[in-house]
């Protein structure tokens, strides 16, 4: 019979506490290590982090917060790499218009377009948990997050390595090694929560040790607005239960090694559907099934290897998927992947799983291969980096056809003193509408769906060249259709709405939309 983890722990030395609270440094026009995101992630506009930012160096916890809160504007792009051991007694509240920070967790807070990378001799977030709430775009990349705690001393974001709550979308967290030393006797929580609004997350090339909860998606039954979420090629080792746990969230769950889930594994429940794919099961119990509940949950199964896995008899708040795995079940995956079979993955997952591998990934046939170096990119120790995934830029040609703007309503966010939302909808480039300040909405609307693919943001003479990052929204269900830089002709593919949203994020001043055109 297996033994709990916390009995049977690998030893995990705590580094040793900083002496020094560490400088960012700027390093201009370099590039951040984020090609190569896959799953869920790629979807609701797609996660690009801090592409096209400037990139900053951070030793200390108190350094990664000062990072955020000197940029100009809450959602100004920026990559911070991070060398070095983070700690609690090494990252205090900082201040500033584009931050929300707090003293003993990297508090990403009501920010957008952040890439944490560690480079060099690697980043050791020590006893500290990362916490991400009310934000988006975020790209959290070869890190070790090792024994957080949430009782005990010291203590950090709730128990958590990972925490995700609060209208959280699009976040990538790849080629990272989350571990604890134990289970919540030990004063330990979860390695990766996602909670109250967290949505389209990636979970990619990561190792998930020795911790008696390996994540959620939904805190609780009523919890219910979460996911979808991407796990694969990810270790699992030494995990009690949760790897993960989904309530009334969808998961797409393919080519991960799981060793030693002790008690139970993958587990929907309250509605929650998994797809589970060419995963590797390995001296394990109840690797998939609902339990703890009669709230059940479904999955589709497909290619997955049981190897010297036990099951549990059925009974109350008791639904294991075996011995005899069906699918109960059917999942839609919206984009594209490769499977590697599911009798490579721990060849392939042992090599490229976790932080300090170079960044190596599998190419969906059981082969292993070393991202090509990006020129300015972080040095992430002695291996090349991903490529950067550019932001997209307008074009600045006139589109052909009808302005459907042209007789339509328009409306968005306060407007600056004497400007009109209707301005950007009259046909002249002297009449324009601002923002109160320097981002904001500006939104162009009609009484029946239209058809429309382009857009053309035109900025008044003399404003030329303010507006910064962008996202145009589907303002019918909130979903990103293309998110840039620059103004110009925007194209994305043919969308039918009612309401179509210009959404500033970054701006060098206050812009002035003179014309928000519409093109089918």
């Amino acid at each position: 019979m297996r033994r709990p983890v916390a009995l049977r722990l690998l030893a995990v030395g705590a580094a040793g506490a900083a002496t020094a609270i560490g400088v960012a440094l700027v390093v201009p026009q370099a590039s951040a290590a984020t090609g190569g995101v896959t799953g869920y992630a790629t979807q609701n506009g797609g996660t690009t982090g801090g592409a096209g930012g400037q990139t900053v160096r951070a030793t200390t916890g108190t350094a990664i917060h000062t990072a955020l809160c000197n940029r100009a504007s809450s959602s100004t792009p920026i990559t911070i790499q991070v060398e070095g051991t983070i700690t609690v007694g090494n990252t205090a509240k900082v201040s500033g218009d584009s931050c929300n920070t707090a003293a003993g967790v990297i508090e990403l807070k009501q920010i957008s377009n952040v890439t944490i990378v560690g480079v060099g001799g690697g980043a050791v977030f020590d006893q500290i948990g990362i916490h991400i709430r009310e934000s988006s775009n975020i790209i959290i990349q070869n890190v070790t997050v090792q024994n957080v705690k949430k009782s005990g001393s010291p203590t950090s974001n709730g128990g958590d390595a990972i925490g995700m709550e609060s209208s959280v979308h699009n976040v990538w967290v790849d080629h990272n090694s989350l571990l604890a030393s134990g289970g919540e006797d030990q004063g330990y929580d979860s390695l990766i929560d996602m909670k109250a609004g967290t949505n389209y997350v990636t979970v990619s090339y990561n190792t998930l040790r020795n911790s008696g909860r390996g994540g959620l998606i939904g805190s609780s039954d009523s919890d219910t607005g979460n996911g979808p979420v991407t796990f694969h090629h990810n270790l699992y080792q030494n995990i009690d239960s949760r790897t993960p746990l989904l309530r009334a969230a969808t998961a797409h769950i393919y080519n991960n090694y799981y060793v030693s889930l002790n008690k139970s594994g993958i587990n929907p429940r309250d509605g929650g559907k998994a797809k589970v794919e060419n995963n590797y099961f390995k001296d394990s119990a109840d690797v998939l099934g609902t339990f703890y509940t009669d709230l059940m949950g479904g999955w589709q199964v497909a290619g997955n290897i049981f190897d010297n896995v036990t099951w549990t008899s059925p009974g109350t708040e008791n639904h294991p998927a075996g011995p005899n795995v069906q699918s109960n079940t059917s999942v839609s995956i919206p984009y594209s992947y490769s499977l590697d079979a599911a009798s490579c993955v721990p060849t392939v997952v042992t090599q490229t799983a976790g932080a300090n591998k170079g960044l190596q990934v599998s190419n969906g046939s059981c082969t292993v291969t070393t991202p090509t170096a990006t020129t300015g990119g972080p040095t992430v120790t002695a291996s090349p980096t991903r490529s950067a995934t550019p932001t997209p830029t307008p074009s600045q040609s006139q589109p052909s056809g009808t302005n459907l703007s042209i007789g339509a309503g328009a409306d968005g966010s306060s407007k600056g003193g004497g400007t009109s939302y209707g301005n950007v909808i009259d046909g002249s480039l002297s009449t324009y509408w601002s923002p109160s300040g320097s981002t904001g909405d500006i939104s162009v609307k009609w009484s029946s769906a239209k058809s429309i693919s382009k857009i053309n943001i035109r900025e008044a003479s003399g404003a030329a060249g303010t507006i910064g990052s962008w996202q145009v929204i589907n303002a019918d269900n909130g979903a990103v259709l293309k998110s840039g830089s620059g103004a110009g002709v925007i194209s994305f593919t043919s969308t039918s709405l009612k309401k179509v949203t210009f959404r500033i994020t970054g701006a060098s001043g206050t812009p002035q939309v003179a014309e928000f055109e519409t093109y089918a």
